[in-house]
């Protein structure tokens, strides 16, 4: 595929990869246990959590590119009024992708980086965890089905793209932030160091 070359062109290119890393904090083929790609964690699951991938919170039939399939990016240029309707279309797309309902209400744990929303002197007291560096800040946000919005029963003491583990109930509840929308929510009874060692 040739390159946009378009700003807009280029930001429907860089939304259309998002959804792609749908697999974690790491290539798809690393596991749940492993997000990063070390050689394994010291980190045991909560009891009674089950540790997932970002892979499920996705449900499998559902595809945000279906409407722009067959459309050569690299013809569109900022002036043409196909590239922002396009572009508002994927937005709206990823901003209202569907969350998987059975896992509304169980206890998980998952790993992800941190995007911060709301701090105190004690520390982060709401954040988004993400799926893959640099989302939400570096880059457009992934879909809402693979950020969560999350609000420490004990604020964390975590900075912007630090590597976490979260822990407890998950809530198929949107949420509008100026970083993105999230499809899930989490009062998170732990938050806690990725650690590959």
């Amino acid at each position: 595929m040739k390159l946009p070359r378009s700003a807009i062109g280029l930001l429907l290119a860089a939304l259309l990869a998002g959804p792609a890393l749908a697999a974690g904090p790491a290539p798809a083929a690393t596991t749940a246990a492993n997000p990063l790609g070390g050689k394994g964690t010291s980190a045991k699951p909560a009891s009674g959590a089950r540790q997932i991938t970002w892979e499920e919170l996705v449900p499998k039939d559902w595809d945000p590119m279906k409407d722009l399939k067959g459309i050569d990016l690299a013809t569109l240029d900022d002036a043409d009024p196909r590239a922002a309707e396009l572009l508002m279309k994927l937005q709206e797309a990823l901003n209202n992708a569907p969350t998987s309902p059975e896992l509304n209400g169980q206890l998980v744990r998952l790993p992800g980086f941190v995007v911060p929303l709301e701090e105190d002197k004690a520390g982060l007291t709401e954040f988004l965890l993400v799926p893959y560096f640099g989302a939400c800040i570096h880059t457009p946000p992934p879909p809402a089905n693979q950020i969560l919005h999350v609000r420490p029963v004990k604020p964390a003491k975590f900075k912007a793209m630090d590597t976490v583990w979260i822990t407890g109930r998950l809530q198929t509840q949107r949420n509008d932030s100026m970083m993105g929308t999230s499809g899930y929510s989490m009062a998170a009874d732990s938050v806690t160091q990725y650690s590959d060692k």
